[in-house]
């Protein structure tokens, strides 16, 4: 009896039965990894004498090896999915973007929370990278320098009180 190939052990190993994808551009259904998986839920398979994860797997065996630089992104954002329809050689920033954590929906917000565009003009870029606004933070410069300034300016009295007829002549 001859052993079986990585290949065939791989099909093994795909409930081919699996729900359709919400998410648009993805043809058919989600085929799910049954064997092991890792701490965060991608499958692992065993091939060429060494542990790899099952959608890397899937997409060379589809497309051929993965280009230098890549990474294999799920475009159904199942981890468990090994469906080469939904599996894209992308840049690790492309994956972050597409994904729903706090960096992609930060990413796509265009406005600061006053309303100011960010934009080339109005962006400033923090040692974190972070975005700022520069017309919020000057105006927040410009408010700390008044409240600052404010107790040392004078406060102005008349010379001498005026009396209540010549205000009243006056209006």
């Amino acid at each position: 009896m001859d052993r079986p190939t990585p290949a065939e052990r791989f099909a093994d190993k795909v409930n081919t039965a699996g729900p359709w994808s919400l998410r648009r551009h993805c043809p058919g259904p989600c085929r799910l990894w049954d064997g092991s998986t890792n701490e965060k839920g991608y499958g692992t398979f065993w091939a060429d004498g060494r542990t790899v994860k099952a959608h890397r797997y899937a997409y060379e065996q589809a497309n051929g090896p993965i280009p230098a630089g890549l990474e294999v992104d799920h475009r159904c954002r199942r981890r468990a999915c090994v469906a080469p329809g939904h599996l894209d050689a992308v840049t690790h920033r492309v994956n972050i973007l597409r994904s729903a954590n706090h960096v992609a929906m930060r990413a796509a917000v265009t406005h600061c929370p006053a309303g100011h565009r960010y934009d080339q003009a109005n962006t400033i870029r923090a040692k974190n990278g972070t975005r700022k606004c520069r017309a919020c933070k000057n105006a927040q410069a410009r408010a700390a320098r008044a409240a600052k300034r404010a107790p040392h300016l004078a406060t102005v009295h008349p010379i001498r009180p005026r009396p209540a007829r010549a205000l009243e002549r006056a209006a």
